[in-house]
């Protein structure tokens, strides 16, 4: 694992377009909750699977080693947003409908 962007990023969550701001170090739900946007979510800690979205654009790296992620979800741009670290600017999709 890489360290997260030295420097804040802009996520934008599509098909919306809605975009908000992802400070260092802070993981992509914390910062969509942090700007009033709302994404679905539970555990917080990599293993529920409710904030599972797609990665369009951009990379991440995770606070934990193997989030609850398949092989295959992982190699087809599948994140999970409460343990995900962008490092730098992403478009990402919720992947379960809330």
């Amino acid at each position: 694992m890489s360290a997260p962007s030295p420097h804040p990023a802009t996520a934008t969550l599509e098909p919306a377009g809605t975009r908000f701001p992802v400070a260092t170090g802070q993981t992509l739900l914390e910062a969509a909750l942090r700007a009033g946007v709302t994404l679905p979510h539970s555990c917080r800690n990599g293993t529920c699977r409710t904030c599972m979205c797609k990665l369009h654009a951009g990379a991440v790296d995770y606070r934990i080693a193997w989030p609850g992620l398949s092989l295959d979800e992982k190699e087809d741009g599948m994140i999970l947003a409460c343990v995900a670290l962008p490092r730098g600017d992403v478009v990402i999709e919720v992947a379960t409908p809330f």
